[in-house]
């Protein structure tokens, strides 16, 4: 520990104390020692890569439940942006860059665990909810408004250490059927000097986009002397150039019976054609700023209070442009007979038009973003020397918005013709087209959505000393909170009066960049033209272009509102002897759910909406759940742990699919649609596990887990009739809509970690996850294999990680009425860190060394539905700390 006291960065309190923030649900001073009177808290000072992962490995070997740590200093030496990708290189953690709507990106924003949905995990900030909006406008009132928190409103500068729980415990805020992630932020008390002042700068540099943009981070902290008072203020201001290369395959649809091409040949009649297979170029600069303060007060031995909070704010314009062929239209709407057709596992995987009847798709979002904040208060109370107690009182609210979006198509002329290439990007050609200057106005819209979540929560913990008793302690609580979700469209717009016969934007010669689609292989053109953003903005500003009617362009169909209230206590008993420690516990909760949701028609129906008549309709359902709980840990050598824990969990449906508003898709007659009897995810959970602490800072371990999901939401298609606003008649679209099953999810985590020779160590883990329905239907999300490998180097002044994570191929759900799988996917990530003196570092970040291709599949790989390329990312920086 010399070499590590001789670089102290960062102070933590002691494992006793960690431990009570894991079950306490990350109330750092809850419990001590279940009330007993304070002892000297002993400093553990934690510097470097192998002193981070020491400490992670003793909060893990202490813990009483099945849980993985990541300390700050660790998530400071890895190449890690926010929260997501700090913890995505442990067992069991797989994280997706997107929600589901805005297609794969190059920032981690989703985390799930162990094979199953984000959503099925209960994300906690200092043990309480987080509520975060979704830029992307489809995850704000479409099928991907889901439970799950961004965590790209999370950057990690703010983090002390994540806790990531596998094994539930009565006192754990339910809703995490595969688990929790407990962020825990810093506090000033548990710092280790009365002044800490720390910065970085930093060049972020995206190699498709060709861009370099700053990042900046600060944080002042101060403490009295007699560490009874303390405060700490953090700020940020991270932003990214943004660039997407991709070709996407906008769902598949049958070929009509009656279709001329059917009747031609009748062979083709039922067979899957792709609706829309698009050159599609995202262009985005992002800005995320935000701070968090935490004051921190001990008024007495008895008596301590903290009031923490956070705000963040993500402003995410961007604008797409997609070069669509369209062959679905070209047989079912324009009635042509293709030429030179393949049909291959009953996909048309490649034919010939004369004429396309696709569009150029021009979208420009100005103003996309979210924010998200909390405010916090937690108190704690020594009653006597046997029974302390510990209280929170809160508020989080978040939003995403989309605000001022044009949307403008261009007719195209000439032929078409297509071959898919299954994992390997589509052939497209235009034959006797131009796709180099603008054509003449085929739709225009935009529009502005929002969604907006807020909480308010309350909970007391109390926790009774037992002496001389096996039963080390009682623990006791409630918990309440109140929870709104709203998904609110009131304008979606239409060309106007002069829309079609006016000019298009104004358009000054550009074009795409001359390497778009270098990365994703096929020989894919990169000819079209783009316009600019500004002269988008500027064509839908001018009256008559669009309708701009709030009443008359009201999309009421997008819209509902989730009201839900949830009262829980439960009691828990920390019993220990010889060899072995445990607790065994109980939760009570009720759930109060009132849904809000616009249906067609009705006996007093609001009027004024082209989308047609409407009555909100109010849907109102109270349940109650009790979910027992046990662990048992038993130290069979002082080097080996044995684990075992059962316990029910639950997770309750996503906002969206309790919602049941339908969100349609006019070109490619598709939709999502919700389900208000919904039930939540119930779930028995088992684990047995393995821990053999063989050297020092070194583990082997591994562990089995089961769960029988006796009512898990899966995903259905179905047709229903609708109004479709670009036809202007009723049309049947496909409909993908949520169901309760059930399913079982089970597997195997390996995981090892040990220094070699002086300077040198390595991390690698295993996850294995088998996860089906009992129908024998997909899993969501579950990724039957991921691994972790990562080699590090460090010594006095350098050190050095090389981190290589693998997911092999998963269902992330149903979209346009198609499934879509995400590939196997590889990543490799990099840091080097210099330190030029005590008081500065250089530092070095990469990720997607290997610039990773995300590839997409719908149900089976002879119908691709994506590719996509973000380039690398390369960070350089200076950090510095008094």
């Amino acid at each position: 520990m010399n070499e590590m006291m001789a670089r102290q960065q960062y102070t933590r309190t002691a494992i006793a104390a960690a431990v009570a923030v894991l079950m306490m649900g990350g109330q750092a001073q809850a419990q001590q020692s279940a009330g007993a009177p304070a002892e000297p808290i002993q400093a553990v000072v934690v510097t470097g890569v192998r002193a981070a992962l020491e400490q992670s490995l003793r909060q893990k070997r202490d813990a009483d439940a099945v849980v993985d740590v990541v300390t700050a200093e660790d998530i400071g030496k890895m190449p890690d942006k926010n929260v997501a990708d700090a913890i995505q290189r442990l067992p069991g953690v797989n994280t997706q860059s997107s929600a589901g709507g805005e297609g794969g990106f190059g920032e981690n924003d989703r985390v799930s665990l162990r094979g199953t949905s984000p959503s099925l995990q209960q994300t906690l900030f200092n043990g309480h909810a987080i509520s975060t909006g979704d830029w992307f406008v489809l995850n704000q009132f479409g099928g991907s408004v889901g439970r799950s928190s961004s965590f790209s409103l999370l950057p990690s500068e703010l983090v002390g250490s994540v806790v990531v729980q596998k094994s539930a415990t009565a006192d754990l805020v339910e809703g995490g059927v595969s688990g929790a992630i407990n962020v825990i932020t810093r506090r000033p008390l548990d710092l280790r000097k009365s002044l800490t002042v720390e910065g970085s700068v930093q060049a972020n540099y995206n190699d498709l986009s060709k861009k370099t943009e700053p990042q900046l981070s600060a944080l002042f902290a101060w403490k009295n002397p007699a560490n009874t008072a303390g405060a700490l203020f953090q700020a940020f201001s991270e932003k990214s150039a943004v660039r997407r290369d991709g070709q996407e395959i906008l769902g598949y649809s049958q070929i009509s019976a009656t279709s001329a091409a059917a009747i031609a040949n009748p062979s083709l009649a039922g067979v899957a054609v792709p609706t829309f297979i698009g050159a599609s170029l995202f262009e985005q600069t992002k800005k995320r700023t935000g701070g968090a303060f935490d004051l921190e007060a001990r008024l007495s031995p008895d008596v301590s209070i903290d009031l923490n909070g956070f705000y963040s704010k993500l402003e995410a314009p961007h604008q797409n442009t997609n070069w669509l062929a369209a062959p679905a239209n070209s047989i079912n709407g324009s009635n042509q007979i293709p030429t030179n057709a393949v049909v291959r596992n009953n996909t048309l995987v490649s034919a010939s038009f004369p004429v396309n009847s696709g569009e150029v798709d021009n979208i420009y979002r100005p103003g996309a973003g979210g924010e998200s904040w909390y405010l916090d208060l937690n108190g704690k109370l020594r009653a006597t020397s046997d029974l302390t107690f510990t209280g929170k009182i809160g508020k989080t609210y978040g939003i995403g918005y989309d605000r001022d979006d044009v949307y403008y198509q261009n007719n195209v002329n000439g032929g078409m013709t297509y071959a898919l290439n299954g994992m390997s990007p589509a052939s497209v050609s235009y034959p006797g087209g131009t796709t180099t200057t603008p054509g003449s106005t085929a739709w225009a819209g935009g529009g502005e959505a929002q969604s907006v979540d807020r909480e308010k929560y309350g909970q007391i913990d109390g926790a009774w000393r037992m002496r001389d008793s096996m039963v080390e302690s009682i623990k006791f609580g409630a918990r309440f909170t109140d929870h709104q979700r709203t998904a609110e469209h009131p304008l979606e717009t239409r060309p106007g009066p002069v829309g079609f016969s006016n000019p298009g934007p104004a358009w000054t010669g550009q074009m795409y960049p001359s390497d778009f689609a270098s990365n994703l292989g096929g020989g894919l053109s990169s000819n079209y033209f783009k316009y600019d953003g500004a002269a988008l903005g500027a064509w839908g500003a001018v009256p008559g272009n669009r309708l701009l009617d709030f009443t008359l362009r009201h999309n009421w169909t997008d819209e509902f509102k989730v009201k839900e209230k949830t009262s829980a206590v439960y009691g828990m008993a920390d019993f220990s002897g010889d060899g072995w420690r445990g607790n065994v516990g109980v939760r009570a909760i009720q759930t109060r759910q009132t849904t809000i949701v616009n249906l067609a028609g009705g006996p007093a129906p609001i009027t004024g909406s082209a989308f047609g008549a409407y009555t909100p309709t109010t849907f109102e359902r109270t349940y109650r759940d009790y979910l027992p709980s046990a662990n048992l840990k038993f130290d069979v050598r002082p080097d080996l742990v044995v684990r075992t824990a059962l316990a029910k969990t639950i997770s309750r449906p996503d906002y969206s699919a309790l919602g049941g508003s339908v969100s349609l898709n006019d070109d490619a007659l598709s939709g999502s649609g919700g389900n208000v009897n919904l039930d939540p995810v119930r779930s028995t959970n088992f684990d047995l596990s393995a821990e053999w602490y063989f050297a020092p800072k070194a583990l082997l371990s591994a562990g089995l887990f089961y769960m029988d999901l006796n009512s898990i939401v899966a995903q259905g298609t179905s047709t229903g009739t609708y109004y479709n606003n670009k036809r202007g008649v009723q049309t049947v679209y496909q409909i993908t809509s949520p169901y309760n099953t059930s399913g079982k999810n089970k597997g195997v985590e390996l995981s090892y970690q040990q220094p070699i020779a002086t300077n040198f160590g390595v991390l690698a883990n295993y996850t294995y996850a088998d996860g089906k329905l009992d129908d024998g239907g997909e899993l969501l999300n579950s990724s039957r294999n991921t691994y972790n490998l990562t080699g590090y180097f460090e010594n006095e002044r350098f050190s050095a990680r090389l981190a290589y994570s693998y997911r092999s191929a998963y269902k992330a759900g149903v979209d346009r009425g198609a499934s879509q799988h995400v590939d196997a996917m590889p990543s490799l990530a990099a840091s080097l860190n210099f330190k030029l003196t005590e008081q500065l570092t250089l530092t070095f970040d990469a990720l997607n060394l290997t610039n990773e291709t995300i590839k997409m599949y719908a149900e089976n790989k002879d119908r691709p539905r994506a590719f996509y390329s973000n380039g690398r990312t390369f960070y350089l920086g200076l950090r510095a700390k008094l």
